[in-house]
C-alpha cells in the first residue's frame, strides 16, 4: 500500500519520559521460543540432569547444575560472552522458562556451579554432546563421513588451573589451553573434543582420539574419511586412521626432510592437474617408517608480485614461480580428486571463526579446569544446536562434492540472532492460554514459523 508523505511525517516529536517497572511479562528475547521447542524436541533438559546426578548433594542445591549449565548454553546463544552479562536479561521472563525455572541465578551461582564440577561432569556432558551430534549422523546416514581434526588456542591473561604458556601466534607469552577438535565437514558441527594444556603439540593424545572419533561411527554402508595438517603427519597416526580402513589425507612437512626436498626440486616431468596444478607421484617414504604410503607433491602456478614501479604500457609481462605441498594418503583416486578433497579442511577454520566469534569457543570464563571445560562443551553445544535447529526445519542444500562442504546451507548464529532471538515481545494468557505476542513484522514472521510446528502457532 502506497503512502502520502503527509502520513508518513510525525508533527511532534516529543522524547518521552523513561519508567521502570516490573512484573510487566515482556521479554527481549522473543526468537527464543524456537530454541525452547528444539530443546523439547531433543529431551536436552531431562538429559543434561542426568550428566550430574552423580554429585549428590551438590544436585539438592536450589539451582541444580543441569540448570546452570543450560543457562550458560542459553546465555551464549543470545551472544554474551562473559558471565557477568547475566546481570542484564536476569528478569526476563522467557529465558528463565526456556529454561526451565521460575527465576534465573546470578552470576556468583552460576561460577560456584562451575567450581564444584568433578572430571566425570565434564564426562558425562561430553557425551553428551557427541551423542547429540551422531543421532543426527544416524538419522542422516551419510554415504561419506568427513572428520577434520586441527587444535585452537583458547587464551587467558589470568592463570586459570591446566593452562600453560606454548606456541600462541596471537597472544605470545600468554597462558592458554589448547584442545583437540574434530568437526563434521557434512554438518558443519562439532563431534568432539581432546582438552589439553597449552604448552603441548599438535599431535599430542591425537592417535587415540582420532581412533575413538571414528570407532564411534563405524557403520555399514558409510565411507568414513580424515583431513589433517602437517602436525599430524606421524606413521602411528597413519597407521591408526589406514587400520580401521578411514581414508585420509594429510599435510607433509616436507621442508623437514632435505632428502625429499631434493627429489622434488630435481623433478622435471610434472603432470597437469588443471591450468595452475601440476604433480607426481613418489613412493619415498621416511626412512623411520616401516609403511609405506602414496605421496602426491603439488605444484601451484602463481604470479611473482611486482616490485618497484608499474610499467603503464599497453602490455604488462608477467612472471610465474611455483609453490609446492605434498600430501601423504590411502586414496586411490586422481591426483585432482585427492587436492580438491584435502583443501576442503578449509571449512574448520570457518567453524572455529563462527564459534569463536559468536558462541565463546575461544573464552577462559573461570578459574578452574573442570569448570572451563564445561564452559567450552556449552559453546559446543550453543553451535552444534543451532546447527541442529536448521537440519531439522531446512532439506539439504546440495550433494556431495569433491571438497565436502556442508551440505545444508547455514545461517550464521550471529544471523540468527540478529533476525530471530533478539526480538522484543510479551507473554500474556489471554482466555487462560499462554500466549506470546510479538510485532507482526512480516520478514520475522517468516523467520520464526520456518523453525516452529504448526501447532505453536495462533491462528
Amino acid at each position: 500500500m502506497k503512502s502520502s508523505r503527509a502520513n508518513i511525517r510525525a508533527r511532534v516529536h516529543k522524547i518521552p519520559r523513561v519508567r521502570f517497572e516490573a512484573d510487566q511479562r515482556l521479554t527481549s528475547y522473543a526468537g527464543l521460543v524456537i530454541f525452547q521447542h528444539l530443546f523439547q524436541r531433543l529431551d536436552l533438559k531431562n538429559r543434561l540432569r542426568r550428566c550430574f546426578d552423580h554429585l549428590g548433594s551438590e544436585t539438592h542445591a536450589i539451582f541444580e547444575t543441569a540448570a546452570v549449565v543450560t543457562v550458560l548454553v542459553v546465555h551464549l546463544l543470545l551472544g554474551f560472552r562473559r558471565l557477568r552479562g547475566l546481570d542484564f536479561y536476569r528478569h526476563d521472563p522467557l529465558v528463565a522458562r526456556v529454561v526451565g525455572l521460575t527465576k534465573l541465578p546470578d552470576v556468583s551461582t552460576v561460577s560456584r556451579a562451575l567450581a564444584v564440577l568433578d572430571e566425570r561432569s565434564v564426562q558425562e556432558a561430553q557425551t553428551l554432546s557427541r551423542d547429540l551430534v551422531i543421532e543426527r549422523l544416524r538419522t542422516e546416514q551419510f554415504a561419506r563421513l568427513t572428520f577434520d581434526f586441527d587444535g585452537s588456542v583458547q587464551s587467558t591473561t589470568g592463570h586459570a588451573e591446566g593452562t600453560a604458556v606454548g606456541y600462541n601466534k596471537v597472544k605470545k607469552g600468554a597462558r592458554s589451553y589448547y584442545p583437540l577438535f574434530c568437526t563434521v565437514a557434512q554438518t558443519g558441527q562439532f563431534f568432539d573434543m581432546h582438552h589439553r594444556s597449552g604448552n603441548v603439540h599438535d599431535s599430542n593424545g591425537a592417535s587415540t582420539f582420532m581412533r575413538q572419533c571414528f570407532d564411534y561411527v563405524t557403520w555399514p554402508g558409510t565411507t568414513l574419511e580424515g583431513r589433517m595438517d602437517s602436525a599430524f603427519f606421524d606413521q602411528k597416526v597413519l597407521a591408526e586412521l589406514d587400520g580401521g580402513g578411514v581414508e585420509f589425507t594429510c599435510s607433509v612437512p616436507f621442508e623437514r626432510f632435505p632428502e625429499f626436498k631434493r627429489v622434488i626440486e630435481s623433478r622435471r616431468l610434472w603432470e597437469t592437474v588443471d591450468e595452475d596444478w601440476s604433480f607426481f607421484d613418489t613412493n619415498w617414504k621416511p626412512k623411520s617408517w616401516d609403511t609405506k604410503y602414496r605421496f602426491l607433491c603439488l605444484r601451484q602456478r602463481v604470479v611473482c608480485q611486482q616490485k618497484g614501479p608499474l610499467q603503464l604500457d599497453l602490455f604488462e609481462p608477467k612472471s610465474f614461480e611455483y609453490e609446492y605441498k605434498v600430501i601423504v594418503t590411502n586414496k586411490t583416486g586422481t591426483a585432482k580428486a585427492a587436492l580438491e578433497f584435502h583443501n576442503g579442511r578449509g571449512t574448520q577454520e570457518k567453524i572455529f571463526g563462527e564459534a569463536k566469534q559468536h558462541a565463546a569457543l575461544d573464552l577462559i570464563a573461570t578459574r578452574t579446569l573442570h569448570g572451563n571445560q564445561m564452559f567450552t562443551i556449552a559453546s559446543i553445544l550453543a553451535h552444534n544446536l543451532t546447527r541442529e535447529l536448521q537440519m531439522q526445519a531446512l532439506s539439504r542444500h546440495r550433494s556431495t562434492l569433491a571438497k565436502r562442504p556442508a551440505l545444508w546451507e547455514f545461517d550464521q548464529l550471529g544471523t540468527i540472532r540478529q533476525q530471530i532471538l533478539h526480538q522484543a515481545g510479551r507473554l500474556s494468557r489471554p482466555q487462560g492460554e499462554l500466549t506470546l505476542t510479538i510485532n507482526d513484522n512480516q520478514a520475522v514472521r517468516v523467520e520464526i514459523t520456518k523453525y516452529l510446528p504448526e501447532s505453536a502457532l495462533a491462528a
